[in-house]
């Protein structure tokens, strides 16, 4: 059940100088493996993944700082993921078409990009950009994947949105997943905005989709730079969706002004520094305990703890918001859990009631966790999804 608020007033397609990725299965085995690499991990230095080889282990294990280690951890455990006994990995397949490359922004960092088509003959009602959260990719729940004929394929959240007739894009953000920057680091809100601009400015002038309606979906701190995209090009999208967004870090664990002074000039002196405590928040953001062990296998998570300079940002990314929500213009759905810890679901409230959009929808998902699209029971994800588009589809 959920309580909702109403009120309304073809493959491939590389860009110039795009890089594609391909996959090869590594030749390592995928059996569980009674034995433990009980050296390191006696030492503290490994954390282990039950039912993959020491090998993966191994793998999984190394310094994750820049893509190219990201990138190869990504590849050995493609085999993995597809076996994971969790929804999104395991919907039936169909024929929506699939890409992958790297483009150089701006900035001269390789930006990572997926992309997920309907299946031939399907006419295209839209465009969906996605943005992930702290932490995230946007090549594991929201991308999913399994293996029929020796041949990779998509499932996931985006399978399932580009399945009911819509074009989805998403990139990584620089510093996570399999784009370049130092992992975990972010050294500038407005430029992780910018990014985004920039990059979903050149998806909406490609072929396949030039003209059609745009949207833009940001999940967790993914909503929070949505709404600074928003704020920095309120005509650039046709709706915006934001589940669990980030809007405001809560008042108990925000720090007083004295110590935001202090973390700000530290944040100068020594901004990757990883010293900020984070709290294993895996318990907070997976109602269905199944679910919650399957978030190890995101192995190219960042999941530290969190850099000086990163932490900063947020802060300020989120004050910022808080003061500009009556700013908020654009056709908006708002998806959280009523149970979130993570993100407060009254700030989504105070979202919803200040926001000046003339077309503006709440959903507030009863017993809901942070991750309602990727750990709640699966009848429950199938709502959220199917209410994501419904809204779509009044909008196309």
């Amino acid at each position: 059940m959920d309580l909702s608020l109403t009120f309304r007033s073809p493959s491939p397609f590389l860009l110039p100088n795009s890089k594609p990725l391909t996959r090869s299965i590594p030749l390592i085995s995928l059996k569980p493996s009674p034995h433990r690499l009980t050296v390191a991990a006696a030492a503290g230095k490994m954390k282990m993944i039950e039912g993959v080889s020491d090998e993966l282990n191994s793998i999984a294990s190394q310094n994750l700082d820049y893509a190219a280690a990201r990138r190869r951890v990504r590849s050995a455990f493609i085999s993995v993921h597809q076996q994971l006994d969790h929804l999104l990995f395991k919907m039936a397949p169909t024929g929506v078409r699939t890409e992958e490359w790297i483009e150089r922004n701006s900035k001269g960092l390789e930006i990572f990009f997926r992309r997920w088509m309907p299946e031939p003959g399907v006419k295209i009602k839209g465009v969906v950009c996605f943005c992930h959260g702290y932490g995230d990719t946007c090549t594991f729940f929201f991308e999913g994947l399994y293996l029929i004929h020796g041949e990779f394929g998509i499932t996931g959240i985006a399978r399932f949105i580009a399945a009911s007739g819509y074009g989805v894009y998403a990139i990584d953000h620089p510093g996570f997943g399999l784009s370049e920057g130092l992992h975990g680091y972010i050294y500038s809100f407005d430029e992780l905005a910018d990014n985004v601009i920039e990059q979903y400015a050149k998806i909406k002038e490609r072929p396949e989709v030039r003209g059609l309606p745009c949207f833009i979906l940001g999940q967790s701190m993914g909503g929070a730079v949505t709404l600074k995209v928003h704020f920095k090009d309120p005509h650039g999208w046709d709706g915006i969706i934001l589940v669990a967004p980030m809007c405001k870090i809560a008042d108990d664990v925000t720090p007083s002004k004295p110590v935001l002074n202090f973390l700000t000039f530290l944040s100068k002196v020594m901004p990757t520094a990883k010293l900020v405590p984070q709290k294993d928040l895996a318990e907070l953001m997976f109602r269905d305990p199944r679910k919650k062990k399957m978030a190890v296998y995101n192995v190219i998570c960042y999941d530290d703890r969190v850099r000086l300079r990163t932490a900063v940002e947020l802060l300020n990314a989120t004050k910022e918001i808080e003061e500009q929500v009556d700013k908020v213009s654009s056709p908006l759905l708002i998806l959280h859990g009523a149970e979130d810890k993570v993100t407060d679901p009254v700030v989504s409230q105070f979202l919803y009631e200040n926001a000046s959009s003339k077309d503006k929808t709440l959903k507030l998902y009863e017993e809901g966790y942070h991750c309602i699209l990727e750990g709640e029971p699966d009848d429950r994800i199938l709502t959220v999804l199917n209410d994501i588009i419904s809204w779509l589809d009044a909008r196309c």
